[in-house]
């Protein structure tokens, strides 16, 4: 993530990357864009909920959207927001070793804000070890920071109920998909009902997290 970026357009600003691609099966895209809170907006969070096709959680996502550019406002020209590579998929499941040294796999590449790398952490495994010497060498903007990890994990729920299809019954995600492990997202029925309850913020449920940081 301190690497200068290979790509031109990286290295003038923007974010994206050459082609577009997937996050596993989900068409992911990635045309350039020199705004990042603009480039996850539309090409991350707008792009899964138009691919969900509910209107529950189309309601609920475009109100995160609208709540979006507050929790980067501790962003400016003194602390700017810098293209990095991603992996974009980063979870246990893409990483291991290759002749005995560290390889991740699999990527969902693309440039963009550091923060967002962590989005897959709840089934990543890093440990607060890990964390205490990433965020020594890239320290972390306090301010909001709880928020934008939520909205990063946000991108990833969203992208496993439509890759897991829970959108087509009425159970969670964790019993209609046998490779999903985590109950990571809810079927539709029950976004409702979160809706009138108090969460939680650091719930692992994903429409909880949905309806949490939409208010």
């Amino acid at each position: 993530h301190l690497a200068e970026p290979f790509d031109a357009e990286a290295r003038a600003g923007k974010f994206g990357f050459r082609v577009d691609n997937t996050c596993g099966d989900t068409p992911q895209p990635n045309a350039w864009c020199d705004d990042w809170v603009t480039f996850f907006c539309e090409r991350r969070l707008t792009h899964q909920l138009s691919l969900a096709k509910d209107a529950t959680l189309t309601s609920l996502g475009e109100r995160v959207v609208e709540k979006t550019p507050t929790w980067f406002e501790p962003f400016d020209a003194s602390n700017p927001i810098r293209p990095c590579a991603l992996h974009g998929d980063l979870w246990s499941g893409n990483i291991g070793t290759v002749g005995g040294e560290p390889s991740v796999f699999d990527p969902a590449a693309y440039y963009g804000h550091n923060e967002a790398e962590f989005g897959m952490s709840w089934c990543a495994g890093f440990s607060d070890a890990f964390y205490d010497a990433y965020f020594a060498r890239f320290p972390k903007t306090e301010t909001y920071f709880e928020e934008r990890r939520l909205l990063y994990r946000l991108y990833h729920y969203l992208n496993h109920y439509n890759l897991f299809n829970c959108r087509r019954c009425g159970h969670p995600a964790d019993s209609c998909n046998r490779r999903s492990t985590n109950s990571i997202c809810t079927c539709t029925q029950n976004i409702k009902t979160f809706c009138s309850l108090n969460f939680d913020v650091h719930t692992p449920i994903g429409w909880v997290t949905l309806v949490q940081i939409s208010r």
